[in-house]
């Protein structure tokens, strides 16, 4: 038996399990068309386990592997969204060196962009701190 509410999570309740705030969510909605969660009638938002796995991609994908949005919609078109979600390795093998050395240009540019977001994110909890 799961746990997840037959219903689905409210949006609340969803960013909640991700750590984000819901206007995050209604943003990634607005970014990645393949983000569907369930409309009711009164435009309620109802997001089911699935929708909850794609979540957790886009924010793995964005704040730990530190793609930009363009580049996150990218790489999920490039690899597949299922093959993302189910953590296998996805790097093709490059063919020329031309393409050998652009991919170690982006590998370093992902790690470059990992330690910028490490750093952005103790500079927010610094300047939280401080303004409290």
């Amino acid at each position: 038996m799961s746990l997840f509410p037959e219903r689905g999570l409210k949006i609340g309740e969803a960013a909640r399990a991700l750590g984000v705030e819901t206007y995050v969510l209604r943003f990634w909605e607005t970014q990645f068309p393949f983000l569907k969660p369930r409309h009711t009638r009164t435009k309620h938002r109802f997001y089911q386990e699935k929708d909850l796995d794609v979540l957790r991609l886009i924010k793995r994908l964005l704040h730990d592997e530190g793609f930009t949005i363009v580049g996150a919609n990218k790489h999920i078109k490039e690899f597949g969204i299922d093959a993302l979600m189910t953590g296998k390795p996805v790097a093709k093998p490059a063919s020329s060196s031309s393409e050998r050395a652009a991919a170690r240009a982006g590998e370093i540019d992902g790690q470059a962009r990992r330690v910028l977001n490490e750093v952005r994110r103790d500079l927010q909890s610094i300047h939280k701190i401080l303004k409290d």
